[in-house]
Parts: C-alpha cells; sequence; structure tokens
C-alpha cells in the first residue's frame, strides 16, 4: 500500500511525479522546490513509500505493485525509462548497429532493445533486478 505523504516540499514532488505524462526522473527535474540535497532526501522517502524505484544513479521511475511478486516494478520497460532518462541528460539517442540493420532488412534477427545507441560515452548505469541497459557509441550517419 501507498503512505500517505504530508510534508510540503514532500507533497510537491509527490504531486508532479504522480501527474507528470513520463514516468522517468532526474533530480534537476525538481530544482524549481529546493536544493539537490532536500529533493534527494524526498526522493529517499518515496522510495521507501513504494511511489518511485531508482534504477540508476540519479534516475528514477515512478513504481507499480507487482501481481505476481507484491514488490514495486517500473511502470515502463526498461529501454523507455533509459531513453527517457539519455535525453533529458543531452545524450542524442540514435538507432544501434543491430537495429539499423534489422530496419534495412538485412537480418530477420530482432534488437533485443537493451542495447542503446548514443553519439558520446555514457557513464550513467541503468537497470533494474539485475537486467542493465548497454551503450553503443554511434555516430549521426
Amino acid at each position: 500500500m501507498v503512505a500517505k505523504v504530508k510534508k510540503t516540499l514532500e507533497r510537491k514532488i509527490y504531486y508532479r511525479i504522480k501527474r507528470a505524462k513520463v514516468s522517468t526522473f532526474i533530480p534537476s527535474d525538481f530544482a524549481d522546490f529546493s536544493d539537490r540535497d532536500q529533493v534527494l532526501r524526498v526522493l529517499r522517502k518515496l522510495i521507501q513509500k513504494n511511489i518511485i524505484i531508482r534504477v540508476g544513479q540519479g534516475v528514477y521511475t515512478r513504481a507499480r505493485i507487482s501481481l505476481i511478486t507484491k514488490k514495486p516494478v517500473p511502470e515502463q520497460n526498461l529501454r523507455t525509462i533509459a531513453v527517457i532518462a539519455l535525453k533529458k541528460s543531452g545524450v542524442t539517442v540514435l538507432p544501434a548497429h543491430y537495429e539499423r540493420e534489422y530496419n534495412k532488412g538485412k537480418t530477420t534477427q530482432v534488437p533485443t532493445g537493451i542495447v542503446i545507441g548514443v553519439n558520446k560515452r555514457v557513464n550513467k548505469k541503468i537497470g533494474f533486478n539485475g537486467r542493465f541497459v548497454k551503450y553503443e557509441k554511434v555516430s549521426n550517419r
């Protein structure tokens, strides 16, 4: 069950998370409310209340309770979460090698979607439950 949200900063962040069209957030999304330390403190409280999940350093996503395990899981798939987080961080997302080959019809092997093409080096480790996104540096051809 989701616990009640009482405090004002916590309430503001909670309602922004609930009303947002995208379900992935980085701390700078809440910079207009308060400084980084207070925002991170509130995000940790929301994790404890199963409202959000931390899927990487500085990357959070809305949670829903799994019907099978009764534990919080991300609302969206891992690829979508990673793409949104990378775009918010200023990284250009491009089709990876296998995606380009599949789209050109050169292979029938369907890409898993866990490899994301990026335009520059990325250190963010984004994942959930032991499954992590991989990055492939791709030129803008």
